[in-house]
């Protein structure tokens, strides 16, 4: 196959804001990798994405013949066989949703389209993320699925600390160049991946499924309570459950984060608390972006959805099911507001907007730390999401 291209399910996307303001769906990382690297290790070809317009700068494809593939579902043998055997007559689905096409050109495509085209019912497992919450509710599954394709045939580098406990070994696999002192990792329940130039400090508590990618740490006395993800270049402390970061941010100190999703380059202050249950144990609502208003998830357990370049103060209370925009700034005493858009500064007390200049002087600070750039495609992606959040930020049309 010469060309994949994962494109945004139109009638998924907005159920997945504010992490697909500033990424396609397959860019979204559920298990140990991200959506679109799982393709990529079942194609053997690096993906393309068909994605929003203010996106494709920094998200683009390959203009040739491609077999289009839904970017919320995740890889398995049986999807990729089913998909794989595809002439250009055909169009996989499940149910009403779409799953993979051919097409000849990819700019012209529509998701109507495979409409036309002879359909082919998909009758097998699939993992499909289509809200949120998802990326933590299925995330242990897709450590175990990740953990069995990233390391099936190849050798552990091992853990040689005498003074780490290990409980199950042979689900415990550890990548060149990781760093393991005093520490427990318990794999009874599930898989631990511990990625390359990574370290886990003396104290550290981990159960399985539990990833730590590339470059990240899990601090001194951590407590990770399994079925959590931890994203390349970020740090880990406190006690944290069932959560997943992205890449390149920060829970470093103590506090609880539990049932919750981090974009990337966010930042949690010390003593940030995240509650993840109702004190009556009612369902937990959360905001949709699509309804503009609160819907409910089914979840007795839902914590923190926090966009992109997100950060908050120290001793900051979220409550359950809080959802942060893009480039918020969040601190203060009392609880927030259950929804705080893009670009908000303050907190309990009101909040003001964090304007784009200002908010680029922190950006380019932040991820020069990471030898990364803000360049001009970051820069046009955040103004664009600046805009189409401006409606969101209500205290700046009484100005």
């Amino acid at each position: 196959m010469d060309n994949v291209i994962l494109f945004d399910d139109s009638g998924i996307r907005g159920s997945l804001l504010p992490f697909t303001f500033t990424r396609p769906i397959a860019d979204i990382r559920v298990g140990i990798l991200k959506i679109s690297e799982k393709w990529e290790k079942y194609a053997g070809i690096k993906p393309g994405f068909l994605t929003q317009n203010y996106l494709s700068k920094k998200f683009t494809y390959q203009k040739s013949e491609a077999i289009l593939i839904n970017g919320a579902f995740c890889p398995n043998p049986q999807l990729w066989k089913a998909i794989s055997a595809l002439d250009h007559k055909q169009a996989l689905w499940i149910n009403q949703t779409l799953i993979a096409v051919q097409s000849g050109d990819p700019s012209n495509f529509d998701q109507d389209i495979a409409k036309e085209k002879q359909r082919v019912e998909f009758e097998g497992e699939f993992t499909l993320i289509q809200k949120t919450w998802n990326i933590f509710e299925f995330n242990a599954k897709e450590i175990r699925a990740d953990f069995d394709l990233l390391t099936s045939g190849r050798k552990s580098a091992g853990i040689s600390d005498p003074n780490t406990i290990i409980y199950n070994e042979s689900q415990i696999f550890v990548e060149e160049g990781a760093k393991i002192k005093a520490a427990v990792l318990n794999a009874e329940n599930g898989p631990i991946y511990i990625g390359k130039n990574t370290e886990i400090q003396e104290g550290a508590l981990i159960r399985g499924p539990f990833a730590l990618c590339e470059g990240s740490t899990v601090n001194m006395g951590a407590k990770m309570r399994g079925d959590t993800t931890v994203g390349p270049h970020s740090k880990i402390g406190g006690e944290v459950s069932n959560s997943v970061i992205f890449g390149f941010s920060n829970k470093g100190h103590d506090g609880f984060m539990g049932n919750s999703v981090l974009g990337e380059w966010c930042n949690l202050g010390a003593d940030t608390n995240t509650s993840n249950l109702k004190n009556n144990y009612a369902a937990v609502k959360v905001w949709d972006y699509i309804k503009g208003g609160f819907s409910n998830t089914g979840l007795q357990f839902c914590g923190l959805m926090m966009g992109d370049h997100s950060k908050s103060g120290i001793n900051t209370m979220f409550n359950t099911g809080t959802v942060v925009g893009v480039g918020a700034n969040v601190f203060g005493d009392g609880y927030p507001r259950n929804f705080i858009p893009s670009f908000s500064w303050g907190g309990a007390a009101g909040f003001s907007t964090f304007q784009v200049n200002k908010f680029e002087e922190v950006a380019k600070a932040v991820m020069k730390r990471r030898g990364l750039e803000y360049d001009e495609v970051e820069k046009e992606i955040i103004q664009k999401v600046f805009e189409l959040t401006k409606h969101y930020r209500i205290w700046d049309k009484t100005l």
